[in-house]
């Protein structure tokens, strides 16, 4: 069931507007006694899902017991991004998903059924894990809280992946990430129908409606002033609020371009991203966009390491960011990627496939680091004198030498291709 639809292109939705939005859909999901929010982590920190869950949290009060961000293998929220993101809320109502630990399988989608959506490239099955809260924890009501935005995983992130994959299991994670780095993420980013989604799909119609999940979704954009700002709000229960989500997310976070970029140079929060693991949406989600010989350059001052978590950081820097056909080779001879296949679908999505450069400017990272993962080193200090960001606005700038690049503020908030590019995949 539908509880909420509000959109507002170009405007954005006011505070007014958001709560009104909110508090709306609770009334007619009626009275309940536990409550379970599950926002993001703070690398969703533009959702605005922070914001709703203290909405949430003023109207339920002492009935919301619990807040599980989504963690999926990220590492834990810190108490500064907690205090960015949530306020005020007492502490002592988050709790940590250990996704290799705290976890109750719901049941298994068949591997037949991956067969199938995978067009015979995969034949696994796939476990549906969640964090045990979940299911002993008693609530009446989970709201599962984030926003919907191209992904290159999932085609459309948020819906139930922020519940099987970001309260879910090393296995279910590995497997979902290797499905859709094997199907081809080019042909996955910007839809909301992929071949993860529908696993996700089947798990949550076999598996989990003894869970009383309701869904609340935002679209962000930039109004018209340049800032960024609520466009949507999607409140349900089923599948509706996400394709509605999808359907307004494709026009406000998508930008279709008329020719190939011949530069593109991307800017890292160094609040938001201090690893590839996160840093590579700055090649997923221009990669339809980049000239073949063009260039990439990530400006990243925030970053520390590759992977977020020990074992996957440690794969990347043994394997490095190579093409799919190397790394398919490396997962057949190798039993540590074998055991890892979240790290192997990534080191796919990190690769241009030798299509174009890609030029890393850390802040924290060696440059023999950087060049022993396949990537291209610049000196940050030298890049962002070039490239000014106050100096800078999203899309295309001309330098002063005549250069013209385009440039994206956040990668994370949008998708970036050719028509003829998209259309072909």
């Amino acid at each position: 069931m539908l509880f909420c639809s509000r959109s507002s292109v170009n405007q954005g939705l006011t505070e007014t507007e958001i709560r009104e939005g909110l508090y709306t859909a609770l009334e007619k999901i009626g009275n309940r006694r536990k409550v379970l929010a599950i926002p993001p982590d703070f690398t969703r920190f533009h959702s605005r899902a922070g914001e709703l869950t203290q909405m949430a949290y003023q109207y339920y009060h002492s009935n919301l017991t619990a807040i599980l961000p989504a963690l999926g293998t990220h590492f834990p929220m810190s108490d500064f991004e907690i205090q960015k993101m949530f306020g005020n809320l007492p502490r002592n109502l988050f709790r940590i998903h250990r996704w290799k630990e705290d976890l109750v399988t719901l049941g298994e989608v068949p591997g037949e059924f991956v067969r199938d959506v995978s067009e015979g490239r995969l034949d696994y099955a796939w476990p549906a894990q969640v964090n045990k809260l979940l299911v002993e924890g008693g609530f009446d009501l989970i709201l599962s809280i984030g926003q919907v935005v191209p992904h290159e995983v999932v085609g459309m992130a948020n819906y139930n992946k922020n519940i099987l994959v970001g309260t879910g299991g090393q296995e279910g994670i590995n497997k979902s990430h290797f499905l859709g780095a094997v199907y081809g993420m080019e042909r996955i980013m910007g839809r909301a129908d992929t071949p993860v989604r529908r696993v996700l799909n089947y798990a949550s119609e076999n598996f989990a409606r003894q869970m009383s999940i309701v869904y609340v979704l935002t679209v962000i954009g930039k109004d018209a002033a340049g800032r960024l700002s609520m466009q949507g709000l999607f409140i349900g229960d089923d599948y509706e609020c996400f394709r509605q989500a999808s359907e307004l997310s494709l026009r406000v976070n998508f930008e279709i371009l008329e020719k190939p970029l011949k530069k593109v140079v991307v800017w890292l929060d160094p609040q938001e991203f201090k690893s590839t693991w996160l840093g590579n949406k700055s090649i997923y989600r221009t990669r339809m966009a980049i000239a073949d010989g063009g260039e990439l350059i990530v400006l990243a001052p925030g970053l520390r390491e590759f992977g977020e978590d020990a074992d996957i950081d440690r794969l990347i820097r043994k394997y490095g960011y190579r093409t799919t056909p190397e790394v398919l080779r490396f997962v057949d001879e190798n039993a540590d990627l074998q055991n890892n296949l979240s790290a192997a679908a990534h080191l796919i999505h990190g690769s241009s496939e030798n299509r174009f450069t890609i030029t890393y400017c850390p802040g924290h990272i060696s440059r023999k680091e950087i060049e022993s993962v396949n990537f291209n080193y610049g000196e940050l200090a030298a890049m962002l004198k070039r490239y000014d960001l106050k100096k800078l606005t999203d899309g295309f700038n001309v330098l002063p030498d005549g250069e013209e690049i385009f440039f994206i503020s956040n990668p994370a908030l949008g998708l970036w291709s050719t028509k003829e590019r998209f259309n072909d995949n």
